[in-house]
């Protein structure tokens, strides 16, 4: 039995990555740990545990990536067996700021509007 989800990175319509152009803003070390919890979350998907991932809001999860005194986080949301990572920042705060729960839910629900009968 494949319990593992298939990872996406989310592509808004005009074709930009978010999620890449998080990574390509990474040290190479630090890159590294992030793809290797990428890899981790499509191995136990929702199963995955806090502290490395966690609910934000509604549909809205992160992924949280620890390196040396560095917060990264993940934007993610599931679409069926489907993770589909909506952006990543540097995280400063306690809080996920407001701003980017509203960017991962404006991208899930415009992704949603595209996609939502293929599924």
């Amino acid at each position: 039995m494949n319990n593992t989800y298939e990872v996406i990175f989310y592509e808004t319509p005009s074709g930009q990555v978010p999620v890449d152009g998080f990574l390509d803003s990474l040290q190479i070390k630090v890159r590294a740990k992030v793809e290797k919890w990428i890899e981790k979350l499509g191995v136990h998907g929702p199963n995955l545990p806090r502290p490395y991932a966690d609910i934000v809001v509604g549909k809205i999860r992160e992924l949280r990536i620890v390196f040396g005194s560095n917060q990264y986080r993940i934007m993610y949301f599931f679409f069926g067996k489907i993770i589909v990572l909506t952006h990543g920042f540097p995280k400063k705060t306690d809080k996920v700021p407001p701003l980017e729960i509203k960017r991962a839910e404006n991208y899930m629900a415009e992704f949603l509007n595209r996609y939502q009968g293929d599924n």
